[in-house]
């Protein structure tokens, strides 16, 4: 029988230690105890209109929903180790709020923590905002769908993925990534894509300089792209570019078609690349 708790605060370590089958009302974890870890080690737990202000609440958890609540800037390192998470209508500000999860799905949300969503996997984010930096880094099989990202060095590492509706304002997004698919997104940034393998981008416009060196089948499909100089660096790739693109230089194997390409840069032996323009 679940049991709930409403209308308290709670300040001492750990504590909810070890609780389950609870549901939390307009509970606040805050006060002069400073006490961590509030809920570690529990499963089964619904909260409504909570209020996270101590640092660790969610370690080593299955099966947590979480709607309307507040994690401050203070509630470090909230979600470690926990497996089946659905946070909505909620607002996550702490340092390193996810890591290491498995299944957690994210609706509704503003995140502004630092490190979000490290070496896990099974995330799904809808509609959400997200302010961050290494951002997913080597999270595997991701979906995001309708999400205004803004940070640094996102999707490092990330295995297997659908990306949708997405705006992206990034920089050295999708290094070393495997198997994503990037669909209908504006996507701005620098050095985008270096060393992805098997990375797909469809109707996507792009903005920046330098993207896609090093890449390994790397597919491009009616694509925009903006401010691109010194694009394809020693990358195999099949791209067809609605626009122009400003310079393409020493692509080493596939095909580009674009509308227009300024300059064709080739002084590199194995730079193969069939180029066509109208």
């Amino acid at each position: 029988m679940q049991k709930i708790i409403k209308d308290i605060s709670l300040d001492e370590e750990r504590a909810l230690y070890a609780s389950n089958d609870i549901k939390l009302i307009n509970v606040r974890f805050d006060g002069a105890a400073d006490g961590e870890s509030a809920l570690k080690e529990s499963g089964n737990v619904v909260a409504s209109g909570c209020y996270f202000n101590l640092r660790y609440p969610l370690w080593h958890t299955q099966n947590v929903s979480l709607d309307e609540c507040i994690m401050t800037e203070n509630c470090r390192a909230a979600l470690w180790y926990a497996d089946g998470v659905e946070i909505k209508n909620s607002s996550l500000c702490g340092i390193k709020a996810v890591r290491e999860c498995k299944g957690i799905k994210i609706d509704n949300c503003s995140i502004n923590s630092p490190e979000f969503g490290w070496f896990c996997r099974g995330v799904r984010l809808t509609d959400c905002t997200v302010t961050s930096e290494y951002f997913l880094l080597r999270t595997d099989d991701i979906r995001l769908k309708n999400v205004r990202f803004n940070g640094k060095y996102s999707f490092q590492y990330v295995n297997g993925g659908l990306i949708e509706n997405c705006e992206l304002s990034t920089k050295d997004a999708f290094w070393h990534s495997d198997g994503l698919y990037v669909k209908n997104c504006r996507i701005k940034g620098e050095y985008l894509a270096w060393y992805s393998k098997n990375l797909t981008l469809e109707r996507c416009v792009i903005e920046g300089t330098q993207p896609f060196c090093y890449c390994h089948n790397l597919t491009l499909i009616d694509c925009e792209m903006h401010g691109c100089d010194l694009a394809f660096e020693k990358s195999t790739v099949n791209a067809t570019v609605t626009t122009k693109i400003d310079s393409v230089k020493n692509p080493y194997g596939g095909k580009i078609c674009a509308a227009a390409i300024g300059e064709i840069i080739i002084d590199d032996k194995h730079a193969k690349a069939e180029i066509q323009t109208p």
